[in-house]
């Protein structure tokens, strides 16, 4: 058992096989985000939105409201166009925002948040600040920023894998946006 256990720390110093910790580190990467989502559904369902829609209220206000085009709201939430237009129609649906022509072509439509979603937009700022300061007791500033720094790192180095097996013609998907799709129905 001892050699066993030193011949796969000599392969996991070369970097060759991934290690338990490696495979610890995912699971509880994907543990936590389960656990989050299911906390901010159960939190969320009351005020009559989704995680998915709160994700493009909050999309939309980072530019003010000056509104968006659906292609680039789509871009900038890293899910494709047709995923974006279903919960802008939703969201549409409920007042939290509207489609306007755009100034410059009359043709495309612009995505402006309603009134109604900028009361949401406030509600959930305070409801996801009391979530996160739940989330990160007993965590120091400078131990979260830590993990943050490790988290968006893996997050590059995932999307640099990704990017090279669709570049290689690896995978049936043609962009980074088409991974959402493409991961529920398993690349």
């Amino acid at each position: 058992m001892k050699n066993r256990e030193q011949a796969a720390d000599k392969v996991d110093n070369l970097g060759e096989e991934p290690s338990a910790q490696h495979f610890a580190f995912g699971y509880l990467v994907h543990d936590v985000s389960r656990i989050r989502r299911t906390v901010m559904d159960l939190i969320m369902r009351p005020y009559g939105i989704t995680r998915s829609q709160w994700s493009v209220l909050s999309a939309l206000s980072r530019g003010g409201n000056n509104g968006m085009m659906q292609v680039d709201l789509a871009r900038l939430m890293e899910v494709g166009k047709v995923t974006v237009g279903g919960l802008v129609d939703r969201l549409e649906a409920s007042g939290h925002v509207e489609r306007r022509a755009d100034a410059s072509d009359r043709r495309a439509k612009r995505v402006f948040i309603t009134e109604r979603g900028f009361e949401v937009i406030h509600l959930m700022v305070e409801v996801s600040s009391d979530v996160n300061r739940r989330i990160f007791s007993g965590l120091t500033m400078q131990e979260v920023e830590g993990a943050e720094k490790v988290l968006s790192v893996v997050k590059k180095n995932l999307k640099e894998i990704l990017a090279d097996k669709i570049s290689m013609g690896e995978s049936k998907i043609s962009s980074l946006s088409d991974v959402k799709t493409e991961m529920r129905n398993g690349i």
